[in-house]
């Protein structure tokens, strides 16, 4: 996310330029529709279950942690949009602050499902739909929304290993368990 930042530098690149393009020419010049799966009206309810469903569970640390994960992911990009100083109009974008919500507390919907792929899956395409409307509605440049994603999916990754929900590396593919 550092590197690609530095990269990108302050303004649009060619990448950006031609997504934000290819983009408004598949699914329209602003579909506000895509930007419901990037609004708190959506995201608190998701994210409040998770939290309730934790909590339900007894599992105290994992309901803290879906609790704070994704505060921390928006001022950690607060953060970095200051260091980077990148704008689209008086804006700050780099990394995109509502893709990076977006993908943290669906983040946060994975850990609570452990890790199950229904749950990966539905991460991915509801992400993938609001970064489309916020580049294809002129909110953020595609390299915006691909550093949030860097971004928040490390912060979620940190979580996960804070509270022992490593689903990749829970079970040895070895016999012996090495």
């Amino acid at each position: 996310m550092l590197l690609l930042g530095w990269v990108v530098g302050t303004g649009s690149t060619p990448v950006d330029n031609w997504f934000s393009q290819d983009a408004r020419e598949a699914i329209g010049e602003h579909p506000g529709w895509l930007l419901v799966f990037t609004g708190w009206w959506v995201l608190g309810p998701v994210l409040a279950a998770c939290v309730g469903v934790a909590l339900y569970r007894r599992q105290w640390r994992l309901a803290v942690v879906a609790l704070v994960c994704p505060l921390v992911t928006i001022e950690i990009g607060e953060a970095f949009k200051r260091l980077f100083d990148r704008r689209n109009g008086d804006y700050l974008e780099y990394p995109s602050g509502h893709t990076a919500l977006v993908v943290a507390v669906l983040g946060m919907v994975v850990l609570v499902a452990g890790g199950r792929l229904w749950a990966v899956i539905v991460a991915v395409v509801v992400s993938t739909l609001g970064m489309l409307g916020l580049i294809a509605c002129g909110y953020h440049y595609f390299t915006d929304t691909l550093g949030a994603v860097l971004l928040a999916t490390a912060l979620v990754c940190s979580a996960a290993r804070l509270v022992g929900c490593v689903p990749a590396c829970r079970a040895s593919p070895f016999p012996d368990g090495e």
